[in-house]
């Protein structure tokens, strides 16, 4: 089986920074798309960033210029880089990961913007 495991988040002032990452476990994984998604309160899930094996990133437009995906395939793991980060930036933020056509969710990890 595969496991997902977001770390990084926490509580940030808005202006500041984090680095989510996530790591994909498990036999034989080798991981297609990779993502980030996020889910505010009272809100649905939504996409911040995607990045597939090969190809371009794609990001949400309320995130593009400040957030930034990246992946180690050496590691099957995967990074959202967010700077200037806003208030309506909180939400409890998933990785994403599509394994031989399978969509694999992590738990979430929360991230919150406030002063």
């Amino acid at each position: 089986q595969v496991q997902l495991v977001e770390s990084g988040g926490g509580l940030v002032q808005p202006g500041g920074s984090l680095r989510l990452s996530c790591a994909a476990s498990g036999n034989r994984v080798n991981v297609g798309a990779m993502g980030w998604y996020r889910q505010a309160a009272g809100k649905q899930r939504e996409l911040v960033a995607t990045i597939p094996r090969v190809g371009s990133t794609n990001y949400s437009d309320s995130v593009k210029g400040r957030f930034t995906i990246s992946r180690d395939n050496t590691k099957n793991t995967w990074f959202l880089q967010m700077n200037n980060l806003k208030p309506e930036d909180t939400a409890v933020y998933v990785c994403k990961a599509t394994i031989l056509l399978r969509d694999y969710w992590g738990q979430g990890t929360q991230v919150t913007v406030s002063s």
